[in-house]
């Protein structure tokens, strides 16, 4: 083939490789579907140990104090380079976050705070369970996303997958790489990536946001531990059937509606990169044409770690802090509070029509999960009804936005949306998905 012999093919073709195998290559670990990526990002978790709390509060420390110094006094070094100093120049509310989450950390750090805070089911779920993976996460994709990004997998694949996602999702094709990143691997990366994307302009703001609430899907890995967690490990496939049904459903019907449907098609950069297959050309041409032209501008070595290390800067020092935070605090209201159950309880005539049983009992898990995807699983499991469980456990999965991690992590990335309106599309995704997952479930139970 006449592509074989460009002098960029192999640069395109051996790193995009690389990036295929580690992002989006499935590979058994354990009985269990994983990504490369995870199991390193587990191996260096194990690595941590016992330290990893110390290396957490660290970081945020140093994301804090760094801050306060650069908006009281100024850093010189910091205000010269552009990205640095948006990263340590906060707005006021987002200043109010990252200082809280320092507040938090020193806690955990020396040990001394309140129950409220420090307790096993609100800040220590956070910083001893869902934090340490996600330092991992945020250093390896940080330092390798680039791979995917850069060299031309997703130029290539998302001029084949144009004609698939733009008419069904009116979104570019290479958004299909963010969803496999997502189901294979963690919710996380998918977010990571589509940040990325939307920060260098190959995704609108309206395709961004849309993205990174619809299609960084819950692990196949993790959906197990959720199904698991209510006694019906050995439903898992028709679950997963499901679970993937409705949120095709989802991503369908909710980017049509408010707030999704009003976001604008703008960009985040000057110069944008819409997908069109020219005329005259097929959809792999084309594809093939942007990867080697995306090959040709692609980083040395040098710029490729400096690129890397900017990445994992930004992720650690501008993201741990809000997920600490905000995670806390939403589970904090999830456990001590009867917020989540009063708002749970318009949701109980919605499951009496549904004909689930246990409608009351069900109700109250419908809002918590905005605050952490395990919760409803967790209530759940002390139900007698298997049918409900399986929904209730369905329902937490296409939920999907969650502020003990995805939620906290979309805020805390560039993509626009606010608070209010992730709590609207968490909303909507429920109405929509919950009425597909209890016909089904009528059909197994």
């Amino acid at each position: 083939m006449k592509y074989i012999k460009d002098k960029n093919f192999l640069r395109f073709l051996i790193p995009s490789m690389i990036g295929a195998f580690l992002f989006v290559t499935p590979i058994n670990q354990g009985g269990n579907l994983t990504i490369p990526i995870a199991v390193f990002a587990n191996a260096l978790l194990d690595m941590m140990g016992d330290a990893s709390t110390v290396i957490i509060c660290g970081l945020i420390s140093i994301s804090a104090i760094t801050t306060l110094v650069h908006k009281f006094v100024g850093i010189k070094f910091i205000k010269n380079n552009p990205k640095l100093d948006n990263l340590f120049s906060p707005s006021p509310f987002w200043f109010g976050v990252r200082m809280t989450g320092f507040v938090f950390a020193i806690m955990f750090l020396t040990g001394f705070g309140p129950e409220i805070i420090m307790s096993g089911a609100t800040g220590g779920t956070v910083i001893y369970d869902l934090m340490p993976i996600l330092v991992c996460v945020f250093l390896l994709a940080g330092l390798l996303l680039s791979l995917l990004l850069n060299y031309g997998l997703l130029d290539f694949f998302g001029a084949l997958l144009i004609k698939l996602m733009r008419p069904v999702f009116n979104l570019p094709g290479r958004s299909a790489l963010d969803c496999v990143a997502s189901w294979l691997g963690d919710g996380s990366i998918g977010v990571l990536l589509t940040s990325k994307q939307y920060e260098d302009g190959f995704y609108s703001k309206r395709e961004a946001t849309v993205i990174a609430t619809t299609f960084s899907a819950v692990s196949i890995t993790f959906s197990l531990v959720v199904i698991s967690e209510v006694g019906l490990e050995h439903m898992f496939l028709p679950f997963y059937g499901v679970v993937s049904l409705a949120g095709i459903v989802a991503a369908i019907i909710v980017p049509k509606l408010p707030p999704l449907s009003k976001v604008p098609d703008t960009y985040y950069t000057e110069k944008s990169h819409r997908e069109d297959i020219p005329e005259g050309k097929t959809a792999f041409q084309y594809g093939m044409e942007l990867a080697l032209d995306k090959a040709e501008k692609a980083p040395s070595v040098k710029e490729f770690l400096a690129e890397g290390l900017g990445n994992v800067v930004e992720m650690w020092f501008g993201t741990l802090p809000v997920i600490l935070a905000m995670g806390t605090i939403a589970l904090i209201i999830a456990e001590y509070t009867p917020v989540f159950k009063i708002l749970g309880m318009p949701f109980i005539p919605l499951y009496n029509l549904l004909g689930v049983p246990e409608a009351a009992a069900a109700s109250q898990t419908v809002i918590v999960g905005f605050a952490d995807m395990f919760l409803p699983s967790v209530i759940a499991s002390g139900f007698a009804s298997e049918m409900t469980k399986f929904v209730v456990a369905a329902t937490s999965v296409t939920q999907l936005i969650y502020m003990s991690e995805i939620g906290s992590i979309i805020m805390g990335s560039k993509i626009p949306v606010s608070l209010k309106d992730l709590f609207i599309i968490y909303i909507e995704r429920t109405l929509v998905t919950l009425p597909v997952i209890a016909v089904f479930a009528h059909f197994l139970f």
